[in-house]
């Protein structure tokens, strides 16, 4: 087993990585997670000049592989922030496109359970008009349900109540970011 690190850019970052789904799909690829994720608490916060004391933090704590979670947000392209991040001792840098938010809607069983819709399949999860978080407020209206709540809120409900799962929305054809994760871990 390898010791992994984890580096997020946020609460909900955090969550999912942390989660019981995520933790269980890296066992079986040969990693063992080391907890806690380091929440960067934004961004800013990834910056060569700030993400140093993390590296440390995790290489204190036996971890063998670093790996950064953040979002696209409103940059040009993947490279960009991957550039913006770069450091030597990262072994790999995942971004979410558009946002995290994206991963949710690319997983159409947990969807379908939240919106209580069995038809419901978001074609292009990555690619919304607006940011992704905006969908999903949308999809509030248009389905008449609960709403999200936080972000951080949304994301426990959909790890913990409707089984939101990263290796499912990797399957979706159009949620590259996802895949790519999956991918790292499962074909190294």
């Amino acid at each position: 087993m390898v010791n992994l690190g984890f580096i997020v850019e946020g609460d909900s970052e955090k969550i999912i990585i942390e989660s019981e789904r995520f933790s269980a799909f890296l066992e079986q690829n040969n990693f063992l997670l080391v907890k806690p994720v380091i929440n960067a608490r934004g961004g800013g916060n990834l910056l060569p000049q700030n993400i140093g004391v993390f590296i440390q933090t995790l290489k204190k704590a036996g971890v063998e592989q670093i790996c950064v979670l953040t979002d696209l947000e409103d940059e040009g392209s993947v490279d960009i922030v991957r550039e913006r991040i770069s450091n030597a001792e990262v072994d790999q840098i995942f971004v979410a496109v558009k946002a995290l938010e994206a991963w949710f809607l690319a997983d159409t069983g947990a969807m379908r359970q939240w919106l209580g819709e069995d038809g419901f399949i978001e074609s292009y999860p990555e690619n919304t008009p607006d940011k992704p978080w905006d969908r999903l407020k949308e999809l509030v209206r248009l389905y008449s349900v609960r709403g999200t709540g936080s972000k951080v809120a949304f994301a426990n409900k959909m790890v913990k109540h409707f089984n939101f799962d990263v290796t499912h929305a990797s399957a979706h054809e159009h949620c590259l970011s996802a895949k790519e994760l999956v991918d790292f871990f499962t074909h190294p």
